[in-house]
């Protein structure tokens, strides 16, 4: 039973959570990428604003490993995006908020990845919140560590996840077991009451006629 409540706890939990409006989470980005695939840059102010109207703009700067300094590789604005450098260019495509006036995703998506790519990717993310007499700006900073890789490894916490998820899947199936065991002794314990009721009614009767013959014998005699 305890597995079947954690699965209906889970299926609670998920369905609050895509039922939940203007939900947001804040996931750290992943550290690691595979050369020649895409990696997505995640960056998100979860900032609700109601009604309220608001404005961002979002700077993406990197420093490649051995560098000292950062440099500015990618801005969004109103305008639209910008790619700022040319190490970049037509490899960096804006993956976050569709809309420019309600932004709580500035994330970014590098195409293509190179080893050169390894470093530090910075994000600033400034949002404007325009209340009726006053504005409210809000800055969030985000850091990534980025290692490119040949291929893919498989974090700790992955094979963890994978090792608890096969761990219940095996609990539950031990627990249906026990209990189609369980079901199939009562079954079969109950129909063997019945056999066995039906067999002391068949007796009953059969020593009632007996009985009662025995009985007509007597009077006829």
């Amino acid at each position: 039973m305890p597995v079947i409540h954690t699965l209906v706890l889970l299926v609670s939990c998920t369905l609050l959570v895509h039922r939940g409006d203007g939900a947001c989470a804040e996931p750290d980005s992943d550290t690691e990428a595979v050369v020649g695939q895409g990696f997505k840059l995640t960056c998100i102010s979860c900032k609700r604003r109601s009604e309220v109207k608001a404005s961002a703009t979002v700077e993406w700067y990197f420093k490649a490993k051995g560098e000292v300094d950062f440099v500015q590789i990618y801005s969004y604005s109103e305008m639209g995006p910008t790619i700022e450098n040319e190490h970049f260019l037509d490899r960096l495509d804006w993956n976050g908020s569709k809309r420019s006036n309600d932004i709580q995703d500035a994330s970014i998506y590098i195409l293509n990845v190179t080893f050169n790519d390894s470093g530090t990717y910075r994000c600033f993310f400034n949002r404007i919140l325009a209340y009726e007499n006053y504005e409210y700006t809000t800055l969030v900073s985000k850091v990534v560590y980025l290692t490119v890789v040949e291929k893919a490894t498989r974090g700790t916490a992955s094979i963890v996840s994978e090792v608890m998820m096969y761990v219940s899947i095996i609990g539950l199936q031990v627990w249906l077991l026990i209990e189609m065991i369980y079901c199939y002794r009562k079954i079969a314990a109950a129909g063997e009451e019945a056999l066995r009721e039906a067999a002391n009614a068949e007796y009953l009767a059969i020593a009632s006629e007996s009985k009662d013959n025995c009985a007509a014998g007597q009077v006829g005699e």
